[in-house]
């Protein structure tokens, strides 16, 4: 199966943002005995670019891994080499959806309006982040005339609302802080709660 298959398959993106770079590795496992498999680290994380290398060489195909908040067409590039396999972004720029399908990665624009949306598509986004994620009536609404655009919700996804985006028609979720709270103590305790609440997600949607 390839990549843009498992995402639209599993459809739940772990999104770890401001983790400390020695609890990343943990994280990820709690995630993945979870069921949570796809695992995206935001650039704007201390050590992004060693962490991304470090999960790709320890998960290799089990997990898989991605860059978030990648913002131009070099560092797509840079993260690809290191093993990343697809590319999230929080806005629409073509040059890095260009250099990410160039290098043989899934494409993640992020976009709002339906104009956005159509002009991330025809680029060659492969999947369009709806960032912020206002409401599953949002996403219901914009399917109307883009239901042939796969489109991944983000920012505010919380187990309470997730079956409603799936009703919607969302064909994945970027899932942050509910998933995971890097603000927090990462303990033993803690890591328990993520792989719960990780197996709750995935419930929720199957």
């Amino acid at each position: 199966m390839n990549v843009l298959s498992r995402i639209l398959k599993h459809k739940i993106v772990a999104i770890i943002r401001g983790a400390d770079p020695a609890d990343v590795l943990q994280i990820a496992l709690a995630l993945k005995q979870g069921g949570v498999d796809i695992l995206e680290v935001t650039l704007n994380s201390s050590n992004a670019l060693p962490v991304i290398g470090q999960l790709v060489k320890k998960f290799d195909d089990e997990m898989l891994i991605g860059a978030g908040t990648v913002l131009d067409s070099k560092t797509a590039k840079a993260v690809i080499e290191l093993g990343a396999k697809f590319i999230v972004s929080p806005n629409v720029d073509v040059d890095t959806i260009h250099a990410t399908k160039a290098n043989g990665a899934v494409s993640i624009p992020g976009a709002f309006t339906a104009t956005e949306i159509v002009n991330a598509y025809s680029n060659g986004g492969d999947i369009i982040k709806i960032f912020p994620a206002s409401s599953a009536e949002y996403i219901k609404v914009l399917r109307g005339p883009l239901s042939h655009v796969p489109m991944m919700p983000t920012g505010g996804i919380t187990l309470e609302n997730i079956s409603e985006f799936k009703k919607a028609g969302a064909a994945a979720f970027g899932i942050g802080t509910s998933l995971i709270d890097t603000k927090k103590k990462i303990t033993e305790e803690y890591l328990k709660q993520v792989t719960e609440n990780a197996n709750k997600f995935v419930e929720a949607i199957s």
